[in-house]
């Protein structure tokens, strides 16, 4: 097992706390001598110590793992690629940056991705649609990032809604019953088919929750679900989106949506049961799906979210994108980083599953800093039920670190120790360090191109200094 150096966020931890060393020397039963030496990295922190801290400040064992660094590094080579290049700053100087003063790391994220939005806004103006001012962030594209910071779990949300469940009775095939009869018993709620677009619509004054008629049973018992949670933990809902958000803001707005789909899906799917049943069939997505009645891309998602502390499951990383690469969907609970910038690498085969819809797809992927993951891929369509009417397609990835990958089904008959195995793939064309990548689509940021017309390679766009010809 490796040790684990974490000193600069014990230090922040106690700073936030408001402790001296000697007061949480005290607490954690060690000498402050001996806790002075963890915050500055001398000595890692034992398996003892880990767990009375994670009980003393009520945080997670990860947020002491590498995890977390790793993904500052992502970030930052992403937000400051131009910036790093030019100074050369290496990725070990980045790695240290992170894990030492991850607070200096943030506010340099910060700077650069606010750069990134005046460039963009500036250029946006310069062309004539610009409005005046810079663009930040969507208000989607905070939410993301909300569920990213949690590693794409909720503790106090799935622990509520698997207390629902147990109250009301939540078993594979009789979820829409008991949650019919919660809705109206406790609430006076009745529930209304109704044809159109919509495919929910809650009318407070009748006390009516109308379903579209062409909702599929897991479909309506997600609806139910989700407008169950909006009544019941609206407190919590509040609560928990304004740690990130302005109440009152459209970010805000989303994040109480967001939380309470998760609430659904955690109250459809409550967290133990459904852990036994990922662990029991190794995490067969198709059989999860028979055994539940719900779609492939739901089961997905609640897969990507079970990380309870003493009971995790597979930390997968989740993903949907249309064909045109389009990232409608994304969570990680792993290290992998999504790019913000560009589009995906297309060495992905996440892309292949649209060639073959209905497959699942397998790899083992290799990113630039030599992590493997194991990926899987499936194509799905959704139809909106008439004839002629155009359907959606998506490409739902799973994911997870290759460490992890033998406890999936999908491992099964791979080579997962042989370098030969994996395919190299980067988080996308703009920012990836493959220079020799034949298949990049867009020039890499901060990195001078080779231009000679008396010369040419298999290499798209060559870099000054780069020898290699694909």
């Amino acid at each position: 097992m490796s040790k684990t150096y974490a000193g600069a966020r014990l230090r922040r931890l106690r700073e936030e706390r408001r402790m001296s060393q000697a007061e949480l020397a005290r607490v954690l039963g060690i000498s402050p001598s001996y806790l002075n030496q963890m915050e500055h990295d001398s000595r890692p922190l034992t398996v003892p110590v880990l767990l009375r801290l994670t009980e003393t400040f009520g945080v997670d064992a990860a947020f002491f793992s590498e995890r977390d660094t790793a993904r500052m590094v992502a970030d930052l080579r992403e937000a400051l690629t131009g910036e790093i290049a030019a100074a050369r700053v290496s990725p070990s100087d980045l790695a240290e940056l992170a894990s030492h003063m991850p607070a200096v790391a943030q506010v340099l994220l910060d700077l650069g991705r606010r750069n990134q939005q005046l460039s963009e806004g500036l250029a946006g103006e310069a062309d004539g649609r610009g409005g005046g001012r810079a663009a930040g962030p969507s208000p989607h594209e905070e939410i993301r990032d909300f569920f990213y910071r949690r590693q794409n779990y909720l503790h106090d949300t799935d622990l509520a809604a698997e207390q629902v469940a147990e109250e009301i009775g939540i078993r594979p095939g009789e979820v829409i019953g008991a949650l019919t009869a919660r809705l109206a018993e406790t609430h006076g709620i009745h529930l209304d088919a109704e044809p159109g677009d919509r495919l929910h619509r809650y009318d407070q004054r009748s006390r009516t929750l109308h379903l579209s008629s062409r909702l599929r049973p897991g479909q309506r018992a997600f609806r139910m679900a989700t407008q169950l949670a909006l009544i019941e933990y609206g407190p919590e809902l509040d609560r928990q989106a304004a740690e990130d958000f302005e109440p009152g803001s459209s970010a805000h707005a989303l994040a109480r949506i967001g939380i309470a789909n998760y609430f659904a899906a955690a109250l459809i799917l409550p967290y133990t049961a459904f852990h036994a049943a990922a662990e029991e069939v190794r995490y067969d997505i198709e059989r999860l799906t028979d055994r539940y009645g719900l779609g492939y891309e739901t089961v997905c998602h609640r897969l990507s979210t079970l990380q309870r502390p003493r009971l995790r499951g597979v930390p997968f990383s989740f993903v949907r994108v249309d064909r045109a690469g389009n990232m409608s969907k994304r969570q990680s609970a792993t290290g992998f980083h999504f790019s913000r910038a560009g589009g995906t690498c297309p060495r992905w085969n996440i892309y292949e599953a649209f060639a073959s819809p209905g497959r699942i797809h397998v790899q083992i992927a290799e990113m630039p800093d030599g992590q493997r993951y194991l990926w899987t891929a499936r194509a799905i369509t959704r139809h909106r039920g008439g004839w002629g009417e155009p359907g959606k397609t998506y490409a739902i990835g799973l994911g997870c670190e290759i460490r992890h990958a033998h406890r999936l089904v999908y491992s099964d008959g791979l080579d997962l120790t042989s370098p030969s195995a994996a395919t190299p793939i980067g988080m996308g064309c703009r920012v990836c360090e493959r220079l020799d990548c034949s298949q990049r689509a867009a020039p890499p940021l901060g990195r001078p191109l080779l231009i000679d017309q008396n010369s040419s390679t298999f290499v798209p766009y060559p870099v000054e200094g780069d020898q290699a010809v694909g």
